[in-house]
C-alpha cells in the first residue's frame, strides 16, 4: 500500500500541503537515523525542495515516468511509493524499494515509473532520454520527468541530451532544481541555465521552486506541451536547500543566518499553510490532523525498517541484472 493509499482523502491545495509535510518529516526522520549510524553510505535531504517534485507530480498522470539524482527521496514519495520501502532501503534491509541494495542514492522502482537515484553528477540525464525515446517508440503521450540540479547543468552530457531531444522531438520535461548551493567546492550558477536549453531550441520557463501552486502552474503548461508531440520543454525551478549538500557536509560556505531567514520568509510548506488558512480553505484543526497522520506514518516506517531483516549473503548475485 502506497503512502497515497494509506493518506487521508484530501485533494487539491490541501493535497499538496500534506505531500509536501511527508516529504519534510520524512527527511527529518531520515537525517536522524543517519545520525544514529543506521544509514550507510551517503544521504542527501531534500528539506526546503518540497514544493518542486510535489508541484510536478500534481500534473503527473498513470504511466509517466520519472528519473532524478542522488537526492531522490522526496520523488519517490511525491511518485506514490510505500514510504516504509524508501526507509528500508536507507537502512539497507530486505523490505526495501531495492532489496536493500541500492541504499540513499541508487533506489529503483520501475512498477512506479520511477528509474532512479543516480550518484553521478547528471548521468540520470541522458538516461532519462533514452525513457523518453522508449515511450515515443511505443507512440504513448507519456511525459519523462528528468530531474537534475544546476551543478548537472554544466555537464557535457546535459548538452548532448538536449541536442538529442529537440532533434527527435522527445517527450522529456527537463527540470533543473537549482538549491543555489551546487556543492561546497562550486560556484552558484544563475540565469544562463534555461539559456542553454533554448540553445537548442528548447521551450522554457523559470519558476519560484519555493511556491508549490506556482511550480504546478508551469508543470501543467509544460507538461501539455509534452504531450501534445511538441517536443521537449526545460522549468527551472529555483529554490533553496537548508541542510549541506550531503550528511557529510557542514555547509560552512554560508551562515546559518541566511538559512533561518529564508525558512523564515519563503518556506513552502509554512507559506502554503498561511495562505489555505487565510483563505478559509482548511481548518487549524484539519492541518493539525494532517501533521499527526504524517507523523504516525513516518514513525511506523522507520520502526518497521529497524526491525526488517538485511538480505541474505547468497542474494548478494541476485536482481544484479534483468532480463530481457
Amino acid at each position: 500500500m502506497t503512502a497515497r493509499e494509506e493518506g487521508a482523502p484530501e485533494s487539491g491545495d490541501v493535497g499538496l500541503y500534506r505531500d509536501m509535510l511527508l516529504i519534510r518529516r520524512f527527511e527529518e526522520k531520515a537525517g536522524q537515523l543517519y545520525g544514529m549510524g543506521l544509514v550507510g553510505g551517503f544521504c542527501h535531504l531534500y528539506i526546503g525542495q518540497e514544493a518542486v517534485v510535489t508541484g510536478m507530480e500534481a500534473v503527473a498522470r498513470e504511466g509517466d515516468q520519472r528519473i532524478t539524482s542522488y537526492r531522490g527521496h522526496g520523488h519517490m514519495l511525491a511518485a506514490g511509493i510505500d514510504p516504509g520501502a524508501i526507509m528500508a532501503e536507507l537502512l539497507g534491509r530486505e523490505t526495501g524499494a531495492s532489496r536493500g541494495k541500492g541504499g540513499s542514492m541508487h533506489m529503483f522502482s520501475p512498477e512506479h515509473g520511477f528509474w532512479g537515484g543516480h550518484g553521478i553528477v547528471g548521468a540520470q540525464v541522458p538516461i532519462g532520454a533514452g525513457i523518453a525515446l522508449a515511450e515515443k517508440t511505443r507512440r504513448t503521450n507519456n511525459v519523462t520527468f528528468v530531474y537534475f540540479g544546476d551543478a548537472a547543468a554544466d555537464q557535457g552530457q546535459v548538452a548532448e541530451t538536449y541536442r538529442l531531444a529537440a532533434l527527435l522531438s522527445l517527450p522529456c520535461l527537463f527540470v533543473i532544481e537549482n538549491n543555489s548551493y551546487p556543492g561546497p567546492s562550486a560556484a552558484p550558477r544563475g540565469p544562463q541555465l534555461l539559456e542553454r536549453a533554448r540553445a537548442y531550441g528548447i521551450e522554457t520557463a523559470a519558476v519560484d521552486g519555493m511556491d508549490v501552486r506556482a511550480v504546478r502552474e508551469a508543470a501543467d503548461v509544460a507538461a501539455l506541451h509534452v504531450r501534445a508531440g511538441k517536443g521537449p520543454y526545460a522549468i527551472e525551478a529555483r529554490t533553496y536547500r537548508y541542510r549541506g549538500h550531503s550528511m557529510a557536509d557542514p555547509a560552512k560556505y554560508r551562515t546559518r543566518e541566511e538559512a533561518s531567514r529564508v525558512r523564515a520568509t519563503r518556506d513552502p510548506i509554512e507559506s502554503l499553510r498561511e495562505r489555505l488558512l487565510g483563505e478559509g480553505a482548511v481548518t487549524e484543526e484539519v492541518l493539525r490532523a494532517i501533521d499527526r497522520e504524517v507523523k504516525d506514518i513516518v514513525s511506523a516506517a522507520a520502526d518497521a525498517a529497524r526491525e526488517a531483516p538485511a538480505p541474505e549473503p547468497e542474494a548478494l548475485h541476485l536482481h544484479v541484472t534483468a532480463e530481457a
